[in-house]
């Protein structure tokens, strides 16, 4: 277990590292709260929705292809999400209710779990792992919109305003866009993908940046108990039971263990973007962020250790 320990440790430690690099300029005063607001901004509408394009494009729609794999994932992300949300209604104050959604079932699968599954299972794990960052990509920021437009304090909810967040919300529009280019192969300028990817690689850095420049110990204190409940459920409760339902559905070898590292990565750095975008409580969101990154490392070692001593993956 080891290896596992150690690949894991790579992909948590330089998120952590740009986390504390935001809190050591937020401190040097090279970096403010404009800044974070005018960087997140620039992820939200350009460089992260320029990354999930690419995603697409590059994914290989023909290969792996497993309407299976794929359909327990929407059905055992969705009941998630709602239970979460059910959850969250009880436990949570009004306001922080789509944030605390949020951080409960969205996964940084793009850049830990698809890692994680191209170190364990090679070009079958990247080639299944890219088609489902694929549907990953589009029923989490459909989601995520759903919830936290319902909790925004700046507008008035209504079902039309809802489906207008959805269709505009630019990473969706990126993911919707890049469908009929991968599907058709239709070939793009040399140049434009040189200057997408110039645009993609800002996207985590700066996000996370952005997050470490807006954390302070009384932002986790105050968001503590709220951030730990949404982490539990992300990183034990969610992975835990969407594995069990895969395994009474009767997948096995490396769909099984795709799935489980996909549903037990730590919430994505996105959904802090998202959270600011729709005047949600961020500080609460890049709470949930730390917890579940540092969690992970414990976590998805625990979890692959349990299915690999049983002979499932």
């Amino acid at each position: 277990m080891l290896p596992l320990v150690l690949q894991t440790l790579n992909i948590t430690l330089p998120v952590f590292a740009m986390l504390f690099l935001g809190i050591l300029l937020k401190r040097l005063g090279l970096i403010d709260a404009h800044f974070v607001n005018t960087a997140s901004g620039l992820v939200f509408n350009v460089s992260m929705p320029v990354m999930l394009f690419l995603a697409i494009l590059h994914a290989d729609l023909n290969t792996a292809l497993q309407p299976a794999v794929i359909g327990y994932f929407v059905a055992a992300t969705l009941a998630g999400f709602l239970l979460s949300w059910g959850w969250a209604i009880w436990r949570c104050p009004r306001a922080d209710r789509g944030v605390y959604v949020q951080g409960s079932f969205r996964g940084n699968n793009g850049i830990v779990g698809l890692a994680l599954a191209t170190s364990l299972y090679g070009d079958y794990g990247l080639s299944l792992g890219g088609v489902l960052g694929g549907v990953v990509i589009l029923s989490y920021n459909t989601l995520s919109v759903l919830v936290l437009e319902v909790y925004n304090p700046n507008v008035k909810t209504s079902v039309r305003h809802i489906l207008r967040s959805i269709f505009t919300n630019p990473l969706i529009l990126g993911v919707l866009l890049a469908i009929p280019f991968a599907y058709w192969k239709i070939p793009l300028p040399g140049a434009l993908i040189v200057s997408g990817e110039y645009l993609a690689k800002l996207t985590l850095p700066l996000a996370l940046i952005c997050i470490g420049g807006t954390l302070s110990l009384a932002s986790l204190r105050a968001s503590s108990h709220l951030a730990i409940g949404a982490s539990l459920i992300k990183m034990v409760w969610m992975p835990l039971f969407a594995t069990l339902g895969a395994f009474f559905c009767g997948f096995r070898g490396a769909e099984l263990g795709i799935l489980f590292l996909y549903f037990a990565s730590p919430t994505a750095a996105a959904s802090f973007v998202m959270a600011k975008a729709a005047g949600g409580n961020h500080d609460l969101a890049a709470a949930i962020i730390v917890i579940t990154t540092l969690a992970a490392v414990v976590t998805t070692n625990i979890g692959l250790a349990v299915l690999q001593w049983g002979g499932w993956i």
